[in-house]
């Protein structure tokens, strides 16, 4: 499709332009604004053994790191109670935030008590959805996200996830048990891995329908250029050119017909119809749609506030002597431009499935027209939008699938840019990602 492609190559560029890593001798992020709404991102980088396709800031899981790094964590965000942060939300992202249950259950119970917080999102793996983890997230934690990928079994070996999280069979019985403990349980999928085919896919479809999950995220490959050569050399290059297809595929199953199963909470989420998961309250998978600006606590965090993108050193040994010395761990930042702000507006919330024109003409100053005149424009021609009123923009379902193109484009700029926060590591900590 060449408006694909089109979109493909200038989100790209633009990315490349603005997502730019530059260093900071700051050292905290600038405070709150009056009356802003904010989510806490809180980011765990350890997991038993790391996934070959994922860019997150991971390390090898070791108790003596772990350990004093949950400590850095609850020090820090006593630092942005100090700036005068508060917090209705908070997201735990990683890694795998359940490495270690019951260092993150102190740091959600220090979040509770020190913010506002009412509702928390954290991600897991399908080993930890046991009873010894499930009893002690109950009630702390509404949303669950698992990082399930697939249920082929071919496809977890070449993920390197068979052998530590257990069969497609194991996993489904797994997430079947788990779904009663949460307001919402969401299932994690990946698209377009070089081996799957469209069997694969359907066949990874229906087992989330059998899964009972409210929820169901199915994310296209988004590998950096570094992640794609490592990719290339052990299972295939990635394919782009049939994504399209595939996610018709899952977009017609899950919510398509006159009666689906699912509806669309994003682009790539799906809501679970007739149940708390869905409608205008449903839980997000995708926190940058509901919290335009947040700060981030955590080794290889990112923190987006105004008109700036700060990210934490990439390094569990710096950041843990920065929480001691009392600074941030800030190591790099870039500035958006008044345009790359009203670009990122317009990306999340049509990734949403709704952008607000009233409030983009109160934050901009101006319409979304006249801001944003070619984007406007190229959408326009490619057939993207379903109502296009005084009052809001909404998608048709090629709209829908753009919005998946611009974001997987622009989630590969950000690995980009955790490729250049990593490059900075050195000693055995480099050792332990690079080999």
């Amino acid at each position: 499709m060449l408006s694909e492609r089109l979109l493909t190559s200038v989100v790209r560029e633009c990315t490349k332009n603005y997502l730019r890593l530059e260093p900071t001798q700051e050292r905290r992020v600038p405070g709150p604004k009056p009356g802003q709404k904010y989510m806490l991102y809180m980011h765990v980088p350890f997991c038993e053994r790391l996934c070959p396709y994922c860019s997150f800031n991971r390390f090898p899981f070791a108790e003596d790191r772990a350990r004093p790094y949950f400590a850095s964590m609850r020090k820090e965000m006593m630092m942005l109670k100090e700036l005068g942060y508060d917090f209705e939300s908070l997201y735990v992202g990683g890694g795998t935030p359940t490495i270690m249950i019951d260092e993150l259950c102190d740091t959600i119970d220090l979040a509770k008590e020190t913010f506002s917080i009412a509702e928390v999102s954290s991600e897991t793996n399908p080993n930890h959805l046991i009873p010894a983890y499930l009893d002690k997230l109950q009630g702390r934690v509404q949303r669950l996200s698992v990082g399930v990928q697939s249920f082929d079994d071919g496809l977890l070996k070449q993920m390197d996830r068979y052998d530590k999280y257990g069969s497609g069979a194991e996993i489904l019985e797994r997430i079947g048990e788990a779904s009663p403990y949460f307001t919402s349980l969401n299932v994690d999928m990946i698209f377009n891995f070089p081996a799957q085919t469209e069997d694969i896919l359907i066949n990874d479809i229906e087992r989330v329908v059998e899964s009972g999950t409210s929820q169901t995220t199915f994310y296209p490959l988004m590998a950096s250029p570094s992640v794609a050569r490592q990719l290339a050399r052990t299972v295939g290059r990635v394919d782009y050119t049939r994504e399209r297809t595939y996610y018709e595929i899952i977009s017609e199953l899950l919510a398509g017909g006159p009666d689906p199963l699912f509806e669309h909470g994003s682009a790539w989420t799906f809501n679970k119809r007739g149940t708390g998961a869905a409608g205008e309250d449903a839980m997000i998978d995708e926190y940058v749609v509901d919290y335009e600006e947040y700060p981030a606590i955590g080794s290889g965090g990112i923190t987006y506030l105004g008109d700036n993108l700060f990210v934490n050193t990439f390094s569990v040994n710096d950041y843990n002597a920065a929480i001691a010395a009392g600074r941030m761990s800030l190591m790099g930042k870039t500035t958006f431009s008044l345009r790359d702000r009203m670009r990122y507006r317009f990306m999340m919330q049509l990734f949403g499935l709704r952008l607000d024109k009233r409030q983009f003409e109160r934050d901009f100053g101006c319409t979304v027209e006249a801001g944003l005149p070619v984007e406007m424009a190229f959408m326009k021609a490619s057939g993207a939008f379903d109502r296009d009123t005084r009052d809001e923009l909404t998608l048709t379902p090629k709209g829908r699938y753009l919005m998946v193109v611009m974001m997987r484009q622009f989630f590969i700029g950000v690995n980009n840019l955790r490729d250049q926060a990593r490059a900075a590591l050195v000693g055995e900590e480099r050792e332990l990602i690079f080999g």
